[in-house]
């Protein structure tokens, strides 16, 4: 069943190739396509299109569809091309003529649209939730690892000392940005464009406020254009934010397989959360953590691709725009995956506290020695002169006893300062 069926069958090649991926990847979307469709019989029903009864029937049919979608016993059979079709031949089976006319008013072009809407209107919110969730174990983390010295670097070369507290709770902090770009996705899918039809609108007097409260969303994207213009634009504003996040999971998965290396041994994590080697029975490998840093590299990626399928389309719809379904339905499953797991290890991580004790991060504290020197009146350049000259001639003692208290600094984290804005975010 086609719901642009008009008795004539397409070359079954052409059927295979245009719908694609749509029947697998629409089961993520069938239960918002239930919602919609509810909205729009009520409303069908308020502007008197639909009598009260056929009202009552289609939303109590649709009703049950949604416990089977929930149930996970909903399939879309070879014979349907998508779950509008799908969901419209169970109406129709079920209820005769009047599930015929649910398709009144509206267009798959708008129905897609909706529930793409309400999907990720969803999905954001269990991603901003599984994202604070993984912010206060890194804040607990860094309360708790405060007082532990790490070796901090740049250019991979030992630099100045940090500490477990400074490096769980940079990431922690890190999040928040990650979740401002989440928090603008979310309100750009916040705006309801059920009513757009094919891009255009209807000739039928439909009631676009009254979906618009009946699907709890806050706005209307009001011009119909606009509407349909937000197809890919609203995957794409979803996927910057999972993007950021990626960036700063990756980063964060990367410190991880280094610092549990054999080189650095900072970190370490019980035998169960690694992996071993074909050969090498000696091998705990990070695999985790790798598959990881690779699957939020790819999500890095989204944005760039979603912007090759839909950039210079013209306005109107277009069908390059089905393809952005298979970009970001997984993306977003890959995200929440990465964000579970990473919540999971980190829970059992185990940090070494006793790193500095090693004689080669004695150079860490070069630049804490120099400061001393500067603060009892000898001229910045002059200390940094004699400290180089100390360390190349073999004769530098570091000052361990370093106090760092400004805001952000290893001896005052500042955490209540970031537990605030996360709140706050």
């Amino acid at each position: 069943m086609k719901l642009w069926d008009k008795g004539f069958s397409t070359d079954q090649k052409i059927d295979r190739f245009t719908v694609g991926d749509d029947r697998a990847l629409d089961l993520f979307l069938a239960k918002y396509d239930v919602i919609a469709s509810s909205a729009h019989a009520k409303m069908l029903g308020k502007i008197g299109l639909l009598t009260p009864q056929e009202t009552t029937d289609l939303v109590n049919e649709l009703a049950k569809i949604g416990k089977t979608i929930e149930a996970g016993t909903f399939t879309i059979e070879d014979t349907f091309e998508d779950m509008h079709s799908k969901i419209e031949f169970l109406l129709t089976e079920k209820l005769g003529d009047t599930g015929k006319k649910i398709h009144t008013a509206r267009s798959r072009n708008d129905q897609v649209l909706v529930a793409m809407h309400l999907y990720l209107k969803d999905e954001l919110t269990e991603i901003k939730a599984q994202t604070k969730t993984l912010f206060n174990l890194l804040m607990d983390l860094a309360e708790q690892h405060k007082d532990i010295l790490l070796p901090g670097y740049t250019h991979l070369q030992i630099a100045m000392p940090s500490s477990f507290g400074l490096w769980f709770s940079a990431y922690a902090e890190s999040l928040i940005d990650d979740l401002y770009f989440i928090e603008a996705a979310y309100k750009i899918a916040d705006q309801n464009p059920l009513g757009s039809a094919a891009g255009y609108g209807s000739s039928f007097h439909i009631d676009r406020s009254f979906t618009t409260k009946e699907m709890r969303f806050t706005t209307l994207k009001y011009n119909v254009v606009a509407a349909q213009m937000g197809r890919g634009k609203v995957e794409k504003a979803a996927a910057y934010g999972m993007a950021n996040i990626g960036a700063t999971l990756s980063k964060m998965a990367m410190d991880i397989c280094l610092y549990m290396s054999q080189n650095f041994d900072f970190i370490s994590f019980p035998d169960e959360l690694t992996t071993g080697s074909s050969i090498m029975p000696h091998k705990k490998n990070p695999d985790v953590f790798e598959l990881v840093r690779g699957k939020c590299n790819k999500l890095q990626a989204v944005p760039n691709q979603l912007t090759l399928v839909i950039n210079n389309l013209p306005s109107g719809y277009h069908r390059d725009l089905q393809l952005v379904k298979e970009i970001i339905i997984p993306a977003i499953q890959d995200v929440k995956a990465c964000l579970e797991i990473l919540t999971f290890s980190l829970r059992e991580i185990k940090v070494n506290n006793a790193i500095l004790e090693d004689p080669k991060y004695d150079y860490l504290f070069s630049v804490d020695t120099l400061n001393e020197l500067v603060q009892k009146g000898m001229p910045f350049r002059d200390a940094y002169k004699q400290m180089g000259q100390e360390i190349e001639a073999g004769t530098f003692t570091p000052k361990k006893d370093i106090a760092h208290t400004h805001e952000g600094s290893i001896g005052n984290l500042c955490l209540a300062g970031i537990r605030e804005k996360m709140e706050k975010s």
